[in-house]
């Protein structure tokens, strides 16, 4: 068993945008500006939102926060992306979701400009990935993408298993495993809450991407001598013997999947630096189209 380290792929991939942007500063080109939007007073998001503004800062990108109450109106985030948008200053712009109830998640996505979309969200990105177009991919698909390719990871001809159907995760990865690239060429069969006999499709999988929101759920008597796993999910569990009081799970049983495994990622340091480093991929793509 070997781990796909998330956290030492993303730090190389990272590492070449660093010098990529040292390279524009130096000749007097643009460097990458990201705008993140926060909104209210949530942990998890406070966490992922600070992480990607550090990011940029540590690599030479300009970053901007923009943080509003937990009531602010729909029109008032509305009317900022709309300023963002129209910002010639700006090349990424990324709204964290969740978003509270009152605001629809859809007229935030679709309000953003597509060639500033760099989460990858926009039903016009959507479209042309699915069209094997040039466009920006999802941050957490493509990092996973990213990180099968750094990691040589054989895809071609390999059955792939996809547990989870999300516009976030889940129909992208399916997409972009089954599309003529390399990697990808799988032949993908999605699973979701309906699907019958799900422990032996999963048996069956070369890869499996658990991508359901449910901890641990993917167990060891579900995965093949051999697959490749990629654990998307990360859950914060009660634990009364750590200093935190809880620990972190992902959607793999990891202590009893991992030793049936040739490659597995873990929970923390799997998934989740790659999809800053595809974010951040995306918006330096997003400047460098703009030059």
């Amino acid at each position: 068993m070997q781990l796909l380290d998330g956290k030492k792929t993303a730090k190389a991939i990272l590492n070449t945008i660093k010098i990529d942007v040292a390279q524009r500063a130096a000749t007097g080109k643009k460097v990458p500006h990201l705008a993140a939007i926060l909104v209210g007073t949530n942990g998890a998001s406070q966490t992922y939102v600070n992480s990607k503004v550090k990011t940029c800062n540590d690599i030479g990108f300009i970053s901007t926060l923009i943080e509003y109450e937990e009531d602010v109106s729909e029109m008032r985030l509305l009317d900022k992306i709309q300023e963002l948008n129209e910002d010639i200053s700006v090349d990424g712009i990324l709204v964290q979701l969740p978003l509270p109830p009152h605001i629809s998640e859809e007229k935030v996505i679709e309000a953003i400009a597509v060639s500033k979309d760099v989460d990858g969200f926009h039903p016009e990105n959507m479209g042309k990935m699915i069209m094997s177009e040039d466009a920006f991919i999802p941050a957490t698909p493509y990092g996973i993408m990213l990180l099968l390719e750094h990691n040589n990871i054989q895809t071609k001809g390999k059955h792939a298993v996809v547990l989870g159907r999300s516009h976030i995760v889940g129909r992208p990865i399916s997409i972009l495993l089954s599309n003529n690239s390399n990697p990808g060429n799988c032949t993908v069969t999605v699973c979701h809450s309906k699907t019958e006999n799900l422990e032996e499709i999963c048996k069956q999988a070369d890869i499996i991407v658990a991508a359901i929101g449910r901890p641990e759920f993917l167990k060891a008597e579900m995965v093949k001598e051999g697959a490749v796993v990629i654990d998307v999910g990360i859950t914060r569990l009660e634990d009364a013997t750590k200093k935190s009081g809880y620990r972190l799970a992902g959607d793999v049983d990891f202590e009893h999947v991992a030793p049936k495994c040739a490659f597995i990622t873990p929970v923390p340091g799997g998934v989740g630096p790659m999809t800053i480093a595809a974010l951040m991929k995306n918006t330096y793509k997003s400047c460098v189209d703009r030059d």
